[in-house]
């Protein structure tokens, strides 16, 4: 494999990191949205949330899928992505949680995120992730 299609692969491969967590999501599944961290994964949302490790932010999302996003959904769009040598990279999404039969994200739940991904035995997940609301405009 050439260099470029390493790169061209690599560039589609972390631009479907949000897909991933979007599909987990979308299943309320705390599993398949853990599995898409490093173990030593951070997690820090609005409201003074950190949660550190996978299995930390396994429980975080399983509560919070019984409790505050229940029924929710989550949406990230890709802004830009860039690498920091091979196995390391940068994206940053903007989207939120859209409440029960929302079409688009509701001004107050809007934001952007920073994901900084680590490439794993060939698999691009996270080891940090941070998201800022945005505010109403």
């Amino acid at each position: 494999m050439s260099s470029s299609s390493t790169i061209t692969d690599d560039v589609t491969a972390v631009r479907e990191v949000p897909r991933r967590i979007v599909a987990a999501w979308a299943k309320n599944d705390a599993e398949a949205f853990a599995e898409v961290f490093t173990e030593d994964a951070t997690m820090i949302l609005p409201d003074d949330i950190f949660v550190s490790g996978r299995q930390g932010i396994r429980e975080f999302m399983t509560k919070a899928y019984s409790g505050p996003y229940k029924g929710t959904r989550v949406t990230g769009d890709p802004i830009s992505a860039k690498f920091i040598g091979k196995d390391a990279a940068v994206l940053v999404t903007r989207g939120g949680v859209l409440a029960p039969g929302d079409a688009e994200v509701a001004p107050e739940r809007a934001v952007r995120a920073t994901w900084v991904l680590a490439k794993q035995d060939g698999q691009w997940l996270i080891t940090a992730y941070q998201n800022t609301l945005i505010g109403a405009a």
